[in-house]
């Protein structure tokens, strides 16, 4: 059943960020405030950047000190663009909201930060499916769960276009999670991503539209988009999917950004002509 409270604005101008995030922090930091800049100047309500945007590459555990500094520069930046920012992944060892060491683990969940237009956190989603797989690329073999703890809940959030789900990459192979947001009142899905080349390129514009089509939902996914050194390579492609299952904006390779403009009203047409969720027998 929803608990999302109504629609308070039909119309949504969205932005998907797409990096090619290296392991020079300071770097990562000042491209997405620039991207985001850019975002806002296109007239974007809200930005979704990628999964560890700022932290690719580096298996080190931010120190609190740099937790903090995080939280408190996107909480910055957000209000004064006046824009909500799904933020990453960053890797979070303390509460988000409270930015307290009481309760801090001894290693990081993957957590994506939601910030309002007032700089306000609105929730905090820590990577529930870590990615534990051995691909065929360069790289071979992927163990995220060597480097953070699951998240163990589903997240929704809140906000003036309704109800959105939260979701990040690995997350988009298990389609209970977007039923269970769907169930919870999201109309929109965000889905910070560094999605590999190796999957990527079968694997990555299946998904997204399907996770669409099924939830009957706008998908905006965010991914990196290239060669990260070494044997990193992620496939890019951040594009922005309607309850059709149409694409509507997307970008190759590369940094950059994609925006686009989503009507909400159109939800309710789509699932009272086809009404998926009434059907559900399972």
């Amino acid at each position: 059943m929803s608990n999302a409270e109504p629609i308070q604005r039909e119309n949504l101008r969205v932005a998907a960020i797409q990096m090619v995030s290296s392991r020079d922090q300071d770097t990562n930091l000042a491209t997405a405030e620039r991207l985001l800049t850019e975002a806002h100047r296109a007239g974007a309500e809200m930005a979704v950047v990628p999964e560890n945007f700022v932290t690719y590459g580096n298996r080190h555990r931010p120190s609190i000190e740099s937790q903090e500094h995080f939280l408190r520069t996107f909480a910055d930046l957000a209000k004064r663009l006046n824009l909500w920012i799904v933020a990453g992944t960053y890797p979070l060892s303390i509460p988000p909201a409270t930015v307290s060491t009481a309760n801090q683990t001894s290693k990081p969940q993957a957590v994506t930060v939601v910030f309002d237009n007032n700089g306000q956190i609105r929730c905090h989603y820590a990577k529930i499916h870590l990615f534990d797989v051995d691909v065929s690329d360069s790289a071979k073999r992927y163990r995220e769960s060597d480097d953070f703890l699951h998240g163990d809940h589903p997240v929704t959030f809140d906000s003036p276009w309704g109800g959105i789900g939260v979701s990040v990459c690995y997350d988009l192979r298990f389609a209970e999670l977007y039923i269970e947001l769907v169930k919870r009142g999201a109309g929109v899905m965000v889905v910070p991503s560094a999605f590999v080349e190796a999957t990527g390129r079968d694997h990555w514009e299946i998904l997204l539209r399907a996770r669409a089509i099924e939830c009957q939902c706008f998908v905006v996914a965010a991914n990196q988009g290239g060669h990260h050194g070494g044997k990193l390579r992620t496939w890019g492609e951040s594009m922005i999917i309607d309850p059709w299952g149409r694409v509507l904006q997307r970008i190759d390779k590369g940094e950059g950004l994609v925006v686009a403009d989503i009507d909400l009203s159109s939800l309710a047409t789509i699932r009272a002509r086809m009404p998926i969720a009434q059907h559900r027998r399972l």
